[in-house]
């Protein structure tokens, strides 16, 4: 399967859709180690789990992804792919666990290409197994008997009294894990991804062993802060070994629950991870407790990735929730709040927001070359 290409030559002046000619504050492309120019305005970040089967990287996906890069977002990422198949979120994820599945995803990653095209890999842990958020009952367990799988990964606690209690792993299973993640990122350089983005957030395995809450181990990956980080470092260091390219991990910067992970703890480890490499730290926040109390809101987690940058101010922040209007978005990147802004309902409900947004506030962006003809009726 050959990747997508424009029959034709683009215009010498042409950047993509969504890049401003006047570049002002919030639309000023930013150079990650040389590979990518990221524009701070705005970025795709979402689940939306609609997979035939746990091989499909098909044409709904094509479209789907195909549809933001046209629509203006300046960096896609394709959410939530699995290491392994027992690590996906709901049987409708998909994963890059095996090498049949490079080729049929180098279709998307080949159109999205054009607009800059990032993966996000992980391991749901605890919270595997569950149907999908758009269908009734969703989040809770779905067994063997239905049709799926029975295997849940944890270092050690239950979720919540919708899921199974899962089995303590074994260090050697969790080496198993760590290497699973070194192999899909292999995977993913061959399916030609500019960028490359750990899932350690939500209450997913990485999260549920960074939390004091989940994590009662009482071996080299528990018992304090150094060991409950360690999974996330080892694999960040494995992943290293075979992917130069940008590196992102996202976290839950703040559990919003007493005794949980906090604001702080992630600025500790944020600091670990820009020693060990790091590129961009995500934050993102809560999804490890049944019982947390997130204050939700606009903008709410936009002061736990300012409260990193100001701490680390040399890795790159994104932030992520409650980010609806361009106005808000903007002020963010005006206010040096964040470097990067993620979307994704907003994105759900209007594919073209990016353009959208910028007529709204009269700021001139290049669109895809075929669409130009109705540009000034937006």
């Amino acid at each position: 399967m050959q990747p997508f290409k424009y029959p034709f030559e683009m215009p010498l002046n042409f950047q993509y859709p969504g890049a401003s000619a006047i570049h002002p504050q919030a639309t000023t492309p930013q150079s990650i180690r040389q590979e990518l120019i990221v524009k701070t305005e705005s970025l795709l970040h979402q689940c939306v789990s609609t997979v035939v089967s746990m091989d499909s990287w098909g044409d709904w996906r094509l479209v789907h992804y195909g549809t933001f890069a046209k629509g203006g977002v300046s960096m896609v990422v394709l959410e939530a792919t699995a290491v392994v198949p027992e690590g996906r979120i709901t049987p409708h994820d998909s994963g890059l666990w095996k090498d049949e599945q490079i080729e049929p995803l180098k279709r998307i990653v080949g159109f999205v290409h054009q607009f800059n095209a990032v993966i996000q890999i992980g391991h749901a842990g605890r919270r595997a197994s569950t149907v999908p958020l758009y269908l009734d009952n969703a989040k809770h367990y779905i067994g063997e008997e239905q049709g799926v799988w029975s295997q849940i990964d944890a270092p050690s606690l239950l979720y919540g009294p919708e899921m199974i209690v899962p089995p303590e792993l074994s260090v050697f299973e969790i080496e198993s894990i760590v290497q699973s993640f070194k192999d899909t990122a292999i995977r993913v350089e061959k399916a030609g991804f500019n960028a490359l983005e750990i899932h350690g957030a939500h209450g997913y395995l990485i999260n549920s062993f960074l939390s004091p809450l989940s994590n009662h181990r009482t071996d080299e990956y528990g018992v304090d802060f150094e060991g409950r980080i360690k999974i996330l470092n080892d694999i960040v260091k494995a992943i290293r070994t075979v992917w130069s390219k940008i590196l992102m991990v996202r976290i839950s910067a703040e559990e919003w629950i007493e005794g949980g992970w906090t604001l702080n703890d992630s600025i500790r480890l944020t600091k670990i991870l820009k020693e060990l490499d790091v590129d961009i730290l995500d934050a993102s926040s809560g999804g490890n407790s049944a019982n947390a109390k997130t204050p939700f809101g606009p903008l709410f987690q936009v002061p736990l990735a300012e409260a990193i940058k100001r701490e680390i101010p040399d890795i790159i922040t994104s932030t992520v929730g409650s980010i609806k209007t361009v106005e808000q978005a903007m002020s963010i990147i005006d206010n040096d709040r964040a470097d990067l802004i993620m979307l994704a309902r907003p994105l759900l409900r209007d594919p073209f927001w990016v353009l959208h947004s910028a007529a709204t506030i009269k700021l001139d962006v290049d669109q895809a070359l075929q669409y130009n003809l109705g540009k000034d009726y937006i």
